[in-house]
């Protein structure tokens, strides 16, 4: 798997961590190549390697840390965005029903009184 391949969070971590452990790893090969017959200068040089790699593997936990606050932060803000849309849209499809049903008790009053009207007319038509 590629690390173009991983998404979300935990691409952020690995492609952060990754270049990180490639330096350590390159540090603790290059400790060994020295050709040096000094065994306390390789020695020497060996663990200011791994020192420098163990300090690059921090910085890219803590850029990982900063990156995974981030991506939370990022997803309640879309939560909390979503709720608002939500809220807004619940709202106009309240205020809409209203109208329709306003339109509606206003087309019923309208065909009551017609009806009204109709049977007013046929009763003095027949003398009651």
């Amino acid at each position: 798997m590629s690390v173009g391949n991983v998404s979300g969070w935990s691409g952020r971590i690995v492609r952060v961590l990754l270049p990180a452990l490639v330096i350590g790893l390159a540090a603790l090969a290059a400790s060994g190549c020295g050709g040096s017959s000094d065994s306390n200068s390789a020695s020497s040089e060996a663990q200011k390697q791994i020192e420098h790699g163990a300090e690059e593997a921090k910085k890219g936990i803590n850029e990982a840390k900063k990156e995974v606050n981030k991506g939370f932060k990022e997803a309640e803000k879309a939560a909390k965005q979503g709720v608002e849309n939500g809220k807004g849209t619940a709202t106009k499809t309240i205020e809409k029903a209203k109208e329709e049903a306003q339109k509606g008790i206003e087309k019923g009053k309208a065909e009551a009184e017609k009806g009204i009207n109709e049977a007013e007319k046929q009763a003095q038509k027949y003398g009651y």
